[in-house]
């Protein structure tokens, strides 16, 4: 990290010499090793690093951005040049800025190790134990698509003229399994992943039988008549239906006017039990960090709180448009885009009920499984219309698969008819949900 943090000083220093008037230099580098298993046999292995630098600067209230992976002093001069040369053609904004150093930051644990002593051998292991498990759990798991094993590490230093220096090193692992079962000539599929902080918590026998089950309980599905009830969302669903709104939550979305939760502020926008957060200190989350991408704190942040809008997600420039403090959500995917404001760890809070107390408060309703086409719903009315695989709820008890199917609605009129949540709150990715259950949706069949 010394040898980043380095650079980064001296891509600041030579922005200074250059005649910018603020300068910040974000340098990352990384490591990824992805190993995909089929049928027993390694079907791809690849690995790859990345390193490089981006440096935004100032010239006056313009702003210039340019990238690259050269790090000796003639490259980082050059990417700097490049950048004071861009801001030419920028357009003056008085919030274009550079935050001001906000104190320690928080100590996190968030690279393991054992990620870089294990050998490759066993990585690929874990896969084929996957996939082994998958067509143990039942003779009609007839295909494996892709049993992946994944890890990604990386070093990241952020440096600016306004005196912010910092750097940490993180990594994550994980598991993908996507499988189909047959029988009676139909072809179910079933799915099961999980990524997280620790080599040493990952359960490849466990998500092989997750999988497996998800297709098996499929199998003879058919569709149903058209019907207006309660309808309970699996955590993988559920977890897509809560990304839907990250984006929505943020204050860019709000200043332009593409919003659902714009100036609702203080007002019921969901049910009682729905909390929502962003937390970017979560300490097992795939997307904790002691700083964002522009070197603020990260923190905790509830954005809907018993169902009331408390606020937005800010960077530092959406946050000096309304005269607020930036939440250190600034995100960027890489050395080689500016930061914008985005999600960290975002995720409904858990309730106290088990999965299986929601479905037995159910006389008929509909377990969803899957859905297709919820990313496309509209970020502003919030209406959508998804297709839907899942299994028939009759007094509260999970009875025939069903597939065929269309959930229409409003995610506002949905947050509203939130009536429980369940305790089993899961993770993909960066975003996580409990089991829930809405109490009304039309699910449309024949």
């Amino acid at each position: 990290m010394e040898e980043l943090l380095a650079v980064a000083e001296a891509a600041v220093a030579q922005g200074i010499r250059q005649g910018a008037d603020a300068v910040e230099a974000y340098v990352s580098g990384g490591h990824e090793l992805s190993v995909e298993v089929r049928h027993g046999e390694v079907e791809t292995l690849k690995q790859a690093e990345d390193k490089g630098i981006g440096v935004r600067l100032l010239k006056g209230r313009q702003v210039g951005f340019a990238f690259g992976t050269e790090l000796s002093p003639k490259g980082v001069e050059e990417v700097v040049s490049r950048a004071l040369a861009a801001a030419v053609y920028t357009g003056a904004d008085s919030c274009q800025c550079l935050p001001l150093p906000a104190g320690a930051y928080p100590v996190m644990d968030l690279y393991d190790a054992t990620m870089a002593v294990v050998p490759v051998e066993e990585k690929i292991m874990l896969a084929r134990r996957m996939e082994d498990a998958a067509f143990s759990f039942d003779p009609r798991v007839k295909v494996v698509e892709s049993s992946t094993y994944y890890e990604g590490s990386g070093e990241v230093a952020i440096v600016n003229s306004q005196g912010i220096s910092a750097a940490y090193r993180s990594a994550v692992c994980g598991l993908y399994i996507s499988l189909a079962a047959q029988a009676d000539g139909q072809s179910e599929t079933g799915y099961a992943l999980w990524f997280g902080r620790r080599y040493q918590e990952l359960a490849p026998e466990a998500l092989g039988r997750e999988a497996a089950s998800r297709a098996v309980k499929l199998l003879g599905a058919r569709t149903i008549e058209t019907a207006t009830v309660p309808v309970v969302f699996d955590p993988y669903v559920a977890a897509d239906v809560i990304g839907l709104l990250g984006p929505a939550l943020t204050a860019e979305a709000v200043q332009r006017g593409r919003s659902l939760f714009a100036g609702k502020v203080g007002e019921q926008v969901a049910a009682p039990d729905v909390t929502l957060i962003d937390d970017g200190i979560f300490p097992s989350g795939v997307r904790t960090a002691p700083f964002d991408a522009e070197g603020v704190p990260t923190q905790r942040t509830v954005l809907i709180q018993n169902g009331v809008l408390q606020g937005y997600l800010y960077d530092t420039y959406t946050a000096c448009r309304e005269g607020k403090a930036s939440t250190g959500n600034a995100v960027r995917g890489s050395f080689k885009s500016t930061p914008t404001v985005g999600t960290t760890n975002f995720y409904l809070e858990p309730g106290t009920s088990s999965p299986e107390e929601l479905i037995a408060g159910v006389k008929e309703g509909f377990y969803v499984f899957e859905v297709l086409g919820m990313h496309i719903a509209n970020p502003i009315s919030g209406d959508f219309s998804v297709g839907a695989v899942g299994v028939w709820i009759e007094n509260g008890v999970l009875t025939r698969p069903v597939r065929g199917v269309v959930i229409a609605g409003n995610v506002k009129e949905l947050l509203l008819g939130m009536d429980a949540v369940a305790n089993d709150l899961r993770f993909f990715g960066g975003r996580g949900s409990p089991t829930f259950r809405v109490a009304a949706l039309r699910v449309s069949g024949d």
